[in-house]
Formats: structure tokens, C-alpha cells, sequence
């Protein structure tokens, strides 16, 4: 197990009995838990962390691909809502031959019509695949999701797979990928700029915060009054990511991306990982926000 490795950097966020909130951390800190994590994990880790109170970034391999695994979805579903409300309302029809296997939802609707705006409910909702795929159907295929992040200001990101295949992860492989800072930028243009139009950024901004499997993730490393809206990911060679526009309390949003890959931990371990550097960002806004 690879979690009793995080204590000394749990240590530089707890002092003396303080709550965790009330401290201070050098921005730093940020950086220190990505490179615990990839040492602790034997992974190859990616952040970014752009705090639009200020501008202020935090990058660690911001620049280099990693695999998107379901991190995509959130994409997938902006497209969708780039083309507007009729888009939304194209119904498809769940057929027992379209089942992945993860489709919690959708493989209770077989034989049914089912409205996009639904099946992005449900990919964005608990990460079901056929949904995502019925969605991408619609939009005429991977590189649809291509196309209109390009439109965005995406120069980097493509998504070249339908599931379950676009989490295959390969090493080197650049199929699939985005770089943590293109994720940053794009989530930033998507739920905080002009990308989408409100009625639809405000839709985006609903699914993501009604992510119900993120919770072991970034969620597990903020304070409980702070609002998350992200969407999670795992692939194959031990890929986990997790994308999220964060809301402190009475305060200006952070938007982050982090990504592991490379790697033979479990989940748990990953998972443990990116709670710490959630943490991490929680401190650092801290430092930030002392009077």
C-alpha cells in the first residue's frame, strides 16, 4: 500500500491541532503532492491548477498527454450543447447490442427512446458508457468532440475512440489525450467564459456538480462547504484523472485537472493520491486568504 507514504506531506498540512483550513501552505505545496504522488505511485502524474481569483497557475507535466479515460465526458456532453436545444432533444434508442460494460443506467432502458439531454444526465451522472456513446452517435463520432474543442481555442486535446476503447491508455500512444493545462484552459472557456451559451454553460455546470463517483477523489480533499463540479476518469496501465471547477466560499473559482497513469497501484492508492493533492489546492487557497 502505497498510503501510510502520504503522511509527511499530511503532516505539512496539519499543526499542532489546527483544523486543516486554517492553515497556511506555501503554494508550492501543490507541487510537493504531485511529486509525492508519482513517487509514491511509481506513476507519471500531471496537474494543473489555475486560480481565476488572480491568475495564478500551478503546473506539474501541465504540458505532456495523458490518456483522458472518462474525463472526456464532460467534453462530449459540451459539444452536445454547443449545438443547442434541439440537439438536446434528438432521442436515441438504447439497443441490447450498444450495452458496454459499465452502463448502470442505460442497460435498465433497453428498447427505450432516450433524449440526449437525459443521456448526458446519465454519463455525466455515474460515468455510463453506453450513454456516452449513444451521445457521441448523435454528434457523428469521436472526432465531433475534436472539432468543437478546437473551436474553443483546443489546440491539443482529441478524442479519437468511442467506449470502452478510448480508455485503453497505451503508453505513447496520443489517441485519447488531452495535457492538464488544455483541460484547465478549455474547462475555463466552457463553464466561466463565453464558449456556451449561458442557458447551456449553466446545464454544464448542473452535470458536473452531479457527479456522484467523484467523491474519493478531489472531493475527499477540500473542506465540506466548498462547491465541486468535476468529472472523473480510469483506464487501463493504472490511468485515474479527475477535471473539476472548484467554488470556495465567497470566493473567485479554481479550475484543475490531474492525471495518473503509468502505473501498477491500485485505485485506492490513486484515489488517496489525488485527495491529497486536493488538500493541497485547499491550502494553497488558504495561504492565499489570509488577511
Amino acid at each position: 500500500m502505497a498510503v501510510w507514504k502520504f503522511k509527511q506531506l499530511w503532516a505539512a498540512l496539519v499543526f499542532a491541532g489546527l483544523p486543516f483550513n486554517t492553515l497556511g501552505a506555501e503554494p508550492h505545496l501543490l507541487i510537493q503532492a504531485a511529486q509525492q504522488a508519482e513517487s509514491s505511485l511509481q506513476a507519471r502524474v500531471g496537474l494543473a491548477v489555475l486560480d481565476t481569483a488572480d491568475g495564478q497557475r500551478w503546473q506539474y507535466r501541465a504540458d505532456e498527454r495523458f490518456p483522458m479515460a472518462s474525463t472526456s465526458k464532460a467534453l462530449i456532453c459540451a459539444a452536445l450543447l454547443a449545438r443547442g436545444q434541439g440537439a438536446m432533444k434528438t432521442a436515441w434508442l438504447v439497443q441490447q447490442e450498444a450495452i458496454q460494460s459499465y452502463a448502470p443506467t442505460t442497460e435498465k432502458l433497453i428498447g427505450e427512446y432516450v433524449p440526449a439531454a437525459q443521456l448526458c444526465a446519465i454519463t455525466m451522472r455515474n460515468s455510463d458508457n453506453t450513454a456516452a456513446n449513444g451521445v457521441l452517435e448523435m454528434l457523428g463520432g469521436p472526432a465531433a468532440v475534436t472539432s468543437f474543442v478546437r473551436t474553443v481555442g483546443d489546440s491539443v486535446t482529441r478524442l479519437d475512440r468511442n467506449e470502452p476503447t478510448l480508455n485503453e491508455a497505451r503508453p505513447g500512444d496520443p489517441r485519447d489525450t488531452t495535457t492538464p493545462q488544455a483541460m484547465v484552459q478549455t474547462l475555463q472557456n466552457l463553464v466561466l467564459g463565453d464558449a456556451l451559451e449561458p442557458h447551456a454553460r449553466e446545464r454544464l455546470i448542473a452535470w458536473l456538480r452531479n457527479n456522484k463517483v467523484g467523491g474519493p477523489l478531489l472531493r475527499a480533499g477540500v473542506p465540506e462547504d466548498w462547491t465541486m463540479a468535476d468529472r472523473t476518469g480510469a483506464g487501463g496501465f493504472g490511468t485515474r484523472g479527475v477535471v473539476a471547477v472548484i467554488w470556495p466560499p465567497k470566493r473567485a473559482p479554481l479550475i484543475a485537472a490531474v492525471y495518473v497513469t503509468e502505473t501498477e497501484a491500485s485505485m485506492e492508492d490513486s484515489n488517496t493520491a489525488i485527495a491529497m493533492i486536493g488538500k493541497a489546492i485547499a491550502a494553497s487557497v488558504a495561504q492565499k486568504d489570509q488577511p
